[in-house]
């Protein structure tokens, strides 16, 4: 793969544009938690497809897909980053994690469970943590009970991390911002039920807060036991597709008290809640959830609060 452009700071995370065999381009991050170091936690997030199909409206990665990517195409992305920060193949983080998350929905994408099972073969990876955020489509039941398995015979007592996209408690907005079919809460409780076994992390709940979706603690409590899963409150990051459909953030990452209200309410009903403020830094990097560099790249009228790193040019290939 030839990486084509990069943005960003290795502190806290850089954007990688490569080009794969075919000429299809993609994106793919590494990423650290300030203040813990490379050592302690290392993050890298890998697109499973060119674009995505969904099209949610907050995500500048949909409405455009140039088709899943191969269980190569994904390693391509994983073989760069280990290399270049650790040309032995050794990974000595403590937690390694590798969300599936950059660009597509996992679920879409059965050869994202081989590169799960393959990963810790091809490398010396014993912090390895595989994160997979669903937004739980419609249609993909051999996906999730293929998962289930994997993640029995290979990743239980907490180290795996799984997350429903959830965005609203209101059914009918979350079809809104989700335009797919997707399961609804009753079948979503009921497969994490089943997901999750004793020493497992919980499974989140992520709600990226929009100010006119609904939270509603109770409607929560009606399908999902606070002792298997927790709620991640995070500010909606500041995109295109969000621009174009009018959405504002319920938190802005400079007040953090208003997320801390609304976590106040769930942790009164049982709920483990984690506000996910993160560096304002990376929405200006483009790391975060939904940017999407590429989008910016073609766009003209440029978003002010996001996307503004410079952009690097380079002529190399990365593995």
């Amino acid at each position: 793969m030839k990486i084509v452009a990069s943005a960003g700071r290795p502190e806290i995370a850089v954007v990688y544009i490569g080009e794969l065999a075919d000429g299809r381009l993609v994106e793919f991050v590494e990423a650290l938690q300030p203040p813990a170091p490379r050592e302690d936690k290392w993050i890298l997030l890998v697109s499973t497809m060119c674009g995505c199909p969904v099209g949610c409206k907050m995500c500048d990665a949909g409405g455009s897909f140039g088709g899943l990517l191969s269980h190569e195409a994904i390693f391509d992305q994983i073989d760069m980053l280990i290399r270049k920060r650790f040309p032995d193949g050794r990974v000595p983080s403590r937690q390694f994690k590798v969300q599936f998350a950059r660009m597509g929905e996992p679920a879409y994408n059965m050869e994202v469970l081989d590169v799960m099972e393959g990963l810790p073969l091809r490398y010396q990876v014993p912090g390895f943590m595989p994160s997979v955020s669903t937004i739980a489509p419609e249609g993909t039941d051999t996906f999730f009970e293929r998962l289930l398995a994997l993640k029995r015979e290979r990743f239980a007592g907490g180290r795996f991390q799984f997350q429903f996209s959830v965005h609203s408690t209101n059914e009918s907005r979350r079809r809104n911002l989700i335009p797919v079919k997707t399961w609804d809460f009753a079948r979503m409780a009921s497969y994490g039920e089943r997901f999750f076994d004793q020493n497992d992390r919980k499974i989140s709940l992520n709600f990226a807060l929009i100010s006119d979706s609904p939270l509603d603690a109770k409607i929560l409590l009606d399908y999902f036991d606070p002792r298997i899963f927790l709620v991640k409150l995070t500010p909606l990051n500041p995109t295109y597709r969000a621009r174009e459909h009018r959405l504002s953030s319920g938190i802005d990452p400079s007040r953090p008290r208003e997320g801390e209200e609304v976590a106040a309410k769930l942790e009164k009903e049982g709920y483990q809640v984690i506000l996910s403020i993160g560096e304002v830094e990376e929405n200006l990097i483009g790391s975060n959830c939904g940017q999407y560099l590429r989008r910016h790249l073609e766009e003209k009228n440029r978003l002010e609060n996001g996307y503004s790193y410079q952009m690097r040019e380079e002529d190399g290939a990365g593995g």
